[in-house]
């Protein structure tokens, strides 16, 4: 692993740009940027307990909107 820690993660240049994200829909997901942007100011330890809070609500959005057809 080098010695930045950005083992498996060629090109990634240690922050978000957050300007290059796309932004679509309305409600909670036009407050995802300035959070990511208040995270990026955090020191690392907190960035990644932050990050990882931020993946676990993403995900289970995502989840929660899985339905089946037979779920109807």
């Amino acid at each position: 692993m080098p010695a930045d820690g950005r083992a498996g993660c060629p090109g990634y240049a240690g922050t978000v740009d957050t300007d290059a994200i796309e932004t679509e829909g309305a409600g909670a997901d036009d407050a995802l940027l300035p959070r990511l942007r208040v995270i990026e100011q955090q020191p690392l330890d907190q960035r990644a307990t932050a990050y990882a809070q931020v993946h676990d609500e993403l995900k289970a959005r995502l989840e929660g909107g899985d339905t089946s057809p037979s779920d109807g």
